[in-house]
């Protein structure tokens, strides 16, 4: 797969600008820095100067007096030792800028990247986002510490140097500037070519770390399956386009830098020297043919540098405009409103909702639900139970009608009422890798009573003690050290903590003991006396003293009403309910003993 990428240097300008702009807050140790760099040019550009002299004005004349020469042979072991030293600070200083600026750049596309709607994660693998946060701003990182110093290195001993050459002979400086057009066609050619591929280097790369973190993350179903080989062989491939792409970037490099413009530089210095037989020593000094020489051999480096730097250049900018497109991207809207949730009270009106265009998960939905209300959503997979929840804890935009808490529209709440006013406790909780203890606070503060109080509503209490380190116990990489009840216990335990005006459960207490549920239960209904409780269920018999049931079917609500009155209509809901109860009538028989 290839990158069709045909865009132009002016393309790159406003990601480059962008960049640029976060080396502002450091522009004082940068100006410092490039200082030092055209110091240091100077420095180095003053050695074949006084070497020139030496020869033209001591040597040539046969006035070499050892005294002198030991003058100029310390002074330029002076100016040589000086460029050394504001090499070596320069460096310094631009990496203390460049390790700035990427903690910031890093900090800001991690604060876009929490803000991100959940739809985005939907539709971009994790990979790809990593690869934006870590790869992406290392290659930015590259930016400040090396290609940056380069150029203001390359282009002050250009300019040094041809303020030398236009010094000791015009003429020759002009035969030595015919270099640069041919340069200029050198780095625009290369510019059109490399920036491509430098795309596609950067998307093998982020596939190569999609790649990686799918692989990680279902090790245990790779090996169950013995997929091993599928999924070595597509890492291979991802591995081996990288590979390619690099190669051509390498290839590019070795055709178009160094061998093309030792070239030019070779027939300069064809030039220089015919006009030096041409004019004589007589007008142009043997001092004066070899600084020129000099020069040109170090004219071909700053040159090459500026060629070659054109490549990191590119890569860094299109890193930008990777790390830019996610911090750009849509944020998750939330409304500024002051108000906050106090009843529980939840309308919805006419709601139709698609996560693809037209594709309609939910259609016409009206539902009102009081305060203190305990509601249950019931109906087979893809029903569109879940997505409702997600819509009323204002993960997603819908597309029609309304929705309202406490006769407010949702879209109208902050962030911050929104999420202490609602919450949810999902099948399948996500657990961070910290403590026990960090994982049910999350950051917020609560008294250890309080704390203990919670676990033991939800009957983890006892385990805990058990621990050895108890809530300072780590968790491990999603919870890996626990079993799949405790994680949602734990789950539980967390909204518990500060009990919501809204809590919604989807299949919460799948996982746990019937002795377990029914604790929890009890906890439930307590709560209920505060909070507004809707359950997602397919366990009918959890849900049998809902003040509501709501039946789905394909996006539509098609029963509504209690237990005994969905039994009564003898519904969708009454063919579920019966097929559960033969099911589990079947489950706690016990197999004929054959003797």
């Amino acid at each position: 797969m290839t990158i069709n990428n045909n865009k132009s240097i002016k393309t790159l300008l406003p990601a480059l600008k962008r960049l640029l702009a976060y080396g502002k807050t450091y522009r004082k140790p940068m100006t410092l820095g490039v200082v030092m760099l055209w110091v240091a040019a100077i420095a180095e550009v003053g050695g074949p100067l006084l070497i020139s002299y030496f020869i033209d004005a001591k040597v040539a004349t046969h006035q070499v007096e050892w005294r002198g020469a030991l003058g100029l042979a310390a002074a330029f072991i002076l100016l040589q030792i000086i460029a050394a030293l504001l090499h070596y600070y320069q460096t310094i200083v631009f990496n203390y800028a460049a390790v700035g600026v990427v903690q910031q750049l890093r900090a800001d596309v991690m604060s876009a990247a929490l803000k991100q709607p959940l739809s985005a994660f939907d539709n971009q693998p994790v990979g790809q986002l990593i690869s934006r946060v870590t790869n992406d701003t290392e290659t930015i990182k590259d930016l400040f510490v090396n290609v940056f110093p380069a150029l203001f290195r390359a282009i002050a001993l250009v300019v040094v140097m041809l303020i030398a050459m236009f010094l000791l002979e015009w003429q020759m400086a002009l035969v030595a500037m015919t270099i640069f057009p041919a340069v200029i066609g050198v780095m625009m050619l290369y510019q059109r070519l490399s920036t491509p591929i430098v795309r596609n280097v950067r998307h093998y790369l982020a596939n190569i770390n999609d790649g990686f973190h799918e692989v990680i993350n279902g090790m245990s179903v790779i090996q169950q399956f013995r997929q091993q080989a599928r999924f070595g062989k597509r890492m291979s491939d991802d591995s081996w386009q990288h590979y390619q792409a690099r190669m051509k970037a390498l290839k590019l490099d070795g055709l178009l830098l160094r061998p093309l413009l030792s070239m030019l530089s070779a027939l300069v210095l064809c030039g220089l020297l015919i006009l030096f037989g041409y004019q004589g020593s007589a007008v142009i000094g043997v001092g004066v043919i070899y600084a020129f020489i000099s020069y040109l051999g170090r004219l071909n480096e700053p040159l090459i540098t500026l060629t070659s730097q054109q490549s990191l250049l590119q890569q860094a900018v299109v890193s930008g405009e990777r790390v830019f497109e996610l911090m750009d991207a849509p944020m998750q809207q939330y409304g500024n409103a002051s108000y906050t949730i106090n009843q529980g009270d939840i309308a919805i009106n006419g709601l139709w909702f698609a996560y693809l265009k037209q594709q309609w998960v939910l259609k016409e939905i009206n539902l009102d639900i009081p305060a203190r209300h305990f509601v249950a959503f019931v109906g087979h997979t893809g029903s569109g139970k879940s997505t409702l929840a997600s819509l009323l804890m204002g993960n997603y935009p819908w597309q029609k009608g309304h929705i309202y808490l406490d006769n407010h529209p949702l879209e109208c709440y902050s962030h911050q009422a929104l999420r202490s006013g609602i919450a949810m406790v999902q099948q399948d909780p996500v657990l961070l890798s910290g403590t026990l203890r960090d994982n049910i606070t999350l950051g917020r503060h609560c008294s250890e009573a309080h704390l203990w109080q919670v676990l033991a509503t939800v009957q983890l209490n006892s385990w805990v003690k058990t621990l050895p380190d108890g809530l300072e116990t780590p968790l491990g990489e999603q919870g890996s050290r626990l079993s799949a009840g405790q994680k949602q216990l734990l789950a539980l335990a967390r909204v518990l903590l500060f009990p919501p005006r809204i809590l919604i459960l989807d299949e919460a207490t799948a996982n746990i003991d019937s002795g377990t549920e029914q604790a929890v239960q009890k906890a439930l209904t307590e709560i209920r006396e505060k909070t507004t409780l809707i359950v997602i269920a397919h366990r009918l018999s959890t849900i049998i003293d809902a003040d509501e049931i709501v039946v789905l079917h394909r996006g539509e609500i098609v029963e509504q009403g209690k237990h005994a009155q969905l039994l009564a209509q003898k519904g969708r809901y009454y063919n579920m309910y019966q097929l559960q109860q033969v099911k589990e009538s079947l489950q706690v028989q016990k197999p004929a003993v054959v003797e």
